[in-house]
């Protein structure tokens, strides 16, 4: 039996490498794809895995990475949208746009794009790590994806995390037809570095010594995205669902909102320049 080819984006560290490891050791071939050269560069090696550099802040970046993956993986059985994070003050990238935004909704969405054929001829699921913050945060203005009239970190990311259940449920419309399975994932509130360069107050969260004792552990955390992974659409799971613990979960309400998803998704064509303006 041929090994599947799984892309992780994030997997230098977190949820991300810890489903890294737990997908080798099933067998898979994970494909580790972080910013870091340091942490990038440690986990592929310990795993015995390719790796590829790419910071989602470029999407010059994120362009050159789909380049290598077409180039070196014939077949992608398995896109895993991971990288992300909480933000500080609100920045504009090299690109124009607000900083949170773009790393955790346009350069996963651009990624995918970029692969899409890739994806279709192999039948591939594509796995988005949301958040509840999307419930908690977020409230999706196609008219100020950019939060340029009421930023805030903590609603920037739900926003971000909004966007990729959005994502996800039309990602399942448009492709699902031709083989494609989507899900997006709460991992719970997990023990990483993820808000580390945040003016959250989330942040204190995670910096404490006690965050230890509340919070999960990356690899507890990586199960629902492990099992989403290694599951069978349609059989274990539901195509263009929210999940958490393994059960498909509520979330915003505007998650629901079939128009805001396909308005999101045109919108976001034009914005990472894949529409004629």
């Amino acid at each position: 039996m041929t090994r599947r080819t799984v892309v992780i984006t994030g997997a230098s560290d977190g949820i991300g490498a810890a489903a890294a490891r737990r997908l080798v050791e099933a067998g898979d071939r994970v494909v580790v794809v972080g910013r870091s050269q340091g942490k990038t560069l440690a986990v592929a090696r310990e795993l015995g895995s390719p790796a590829h550099l790419a910071d989602f802040t470029r999407l010059d970046d994120v362009r050159r990475l789909a380049g290598e993956l077409r180039t070196a993986y014939p077949r992608i059985d398995v896109l895993v949208n991971n990288a992300g994070g909480l933000m500080g003050d609100r920045e504009l990238t090299g690109d124009g746009f607000e900083k949170t935004l773009q790393v955790n909704h346009l350069a996963p969405f651009l990624l995918t794009h970029l692969l899409m054929d890739r994806l279709v001829e192999g039948r591939a699921t594509v796995v988005s790590t949301s958040s509840a913050a999307a419930r908690l945060f977020g409230r999706l203005d196609l008219d100020d994806l950019d939060n340029s009239r009421r930023y805030s970190p903590n609603k920037a990311y739900g926003d971000g995390k909004l966007a990729n259940i959005l994502f996800t449920r039309e990602l399942h419309r448009r492709f699902h037809d031709q083989g494609i399975a989507a899900a997006a994932f709460h991992p719970g509130v997990v023990a990483t570095n993820f808000a580390e360069g945040s003016t959250s107050m989330m942040r204190f969260l995670y910096r404490t010594p006690l965050r230890h004792l509340g919070l999960l552990s990356p690899d507890a955390g990586a199960d629902t995205l492990v099992w989403l992974a290694q599951g069978t659409p349609g059989q274990d799971w539901v195509s263009g669902a929210f999940y958490e613990k393994r059960k498909v979960s509520r979330t915003h309400p505007q998650a629901d909102d079939a128009a805001l998803a396909a308005g999101l998704w045109e919108r976001s064509l034009e914005m990472v320049g894949l529409v004629a303006p």
